[in-house]
């Protein structure tokens, strides 16, 4: 394994609360109601959540509990379908979340296939939907830099989805956006999922879904990435499934893995602690059997996500003093959450002078 770059001050090395902290269910609260598939989740310093949603945009939640909402036009697809794969499958998807820096809202669309630019009252257009004349494929997430780069991943070119959980399909990629297009900036991953940078912007963290491992790649000043490796285990154990990923202040990367349901973070040095799991033995011991032999369906799929956040898939850190932990997921339809020992670190979102 590799440690991460010393972004993280000395004490933190010897000293990492993360290493004494256990979650207790009991603590668990929860926020929303009635939502569709809350992948993703945007956290402003007000306390407002932005939450993705199957019905072609975000649910926007104040701190009050009210929830709106947003879309340009409302999708009954995700509710009324009869089929569960046809409901992960076609009609809109809105998946990954990240703002702008006027604060409009990127959505990658992961139903849909391309990257849209919503307004706060809805108004949509689609930045990309293409790349070099080609489908860009199923994209699954996008991030903001602090220099006003805009980054995507995309997990497979394969347009369902279902038929790249394999471990021998490296067809996801990682594009920028560049003078009013995407460009492929590094490629080669299994299922590329979310991605995070480090508190100096230094190294590109990429979760590799179907790799069952983080990655990581240098950042050029011109934003090119480079010195790929992995991060952690090569393996993040039975069930390795991630998806989503966050930094703590402290350089802690906290993760959700999707099928299996389970809670973990990677220590500054690498180290692997599991936080949560709340998978069924049996459906996970299943699914990972049909994984390893290349021949997952959709019964053996589906028979998993249980839980506080079935098929757990992202974690953000909110509150006034960012020590608060959400958790997204796809069959979900709340939001679970719960206070952590280290404040997260803070979006560029938060930052913005809006």
């Amino acid at each position: 394994m590799v440690a991460p770059n010393a972004t993280v001050r000395d004490d933190t090395l010897t000293a990492n609360p993360v290493l004494n902290f256990a979650l207790e269910k009991s603590s668990l609260q929860y926020v929303g109601s009635d939502l569709q598939r809350p992948e993703c989740i945007l956290a402003e310093p007000n306390g407002t959540l932005w939450s993705a949603d199957a019905r072609g945009g975000v649910v926007k939640i104040t701190p009050d509990g009210k929830q709106e909402i947003i879309t340009q036009k409302r999708s009954g697809h995700f509710q009324g379908v009869s089929s569960e794969a046809t409901r992960y499958l076609e009609g809109t998807l809105p998946n990954g979340l990240a703002f702008a820096r006027n604060g409009d809202i990127l959505i990658s669309n992961f139903g849909t296939d391309c990257l849209e630019l919503m307004t706060r009252d809805g108004a949509t257009k689609v930045l990309a939907d293409s790349i070099d004349g080609e489908p860009i494929g199923k994209v699954n997430f996008v991030l903001r830099d602090s220099q006003d780069r805009i980054w995507i991943t995309v997990s497979t070119r394969i347009k369902n989805w279902m038929h790249a959980l394999r471990r021998d399909l490296p067809d996801g990629y990682i594009a920028r956006y560049i003078d009013g297009k995407f460009r492929i900036v590094a490629d080669g991953f299994h299922f590329t999922n979310e991605i995070r940078m480090d508190a100096r912007e230094e190294f590109l963290y990429v979760v590799e879904t179907t790799g069952g491992c983080v990655s990581r790649l240098r950042v050029g000043q011109d934003g090119s990435l480079s010195s790929r490796e992995v991060f952690g285990p090569s393996s993040l154990g039975k069930g390795a499934w991630p998806d989503g990923i966050a930094f703590d202040s402290l350089g802690n990367l906290w993760g959700t893995m999707v099928y299996s349901d389970k809670l973990f973070v990677l220590t500054p040095q690498g180290d692997f602690r599991l936080l949560l799991d709340e998978g069924d033995p049996k459906n996970v011991e299943d699914l990972e059997k049909a994984f390893f032999e290349n021949k997952v369906d959709e019964r053996v799929l589906f028979a998993t996500g249980q839980g506080i956040a079935p098929w757990m898939a992202s974690v953000t850190f909110g509150g006034p003093d960012l020590q608060t932990i959400y958790i997204g997921s796809l069959k979900g339809k709340r939001i679970p959450y719960f206070r952590v020992p280290a404040p997260g670190l803070p979006m560029v979102h938060w930052n913005d002078d809006r």
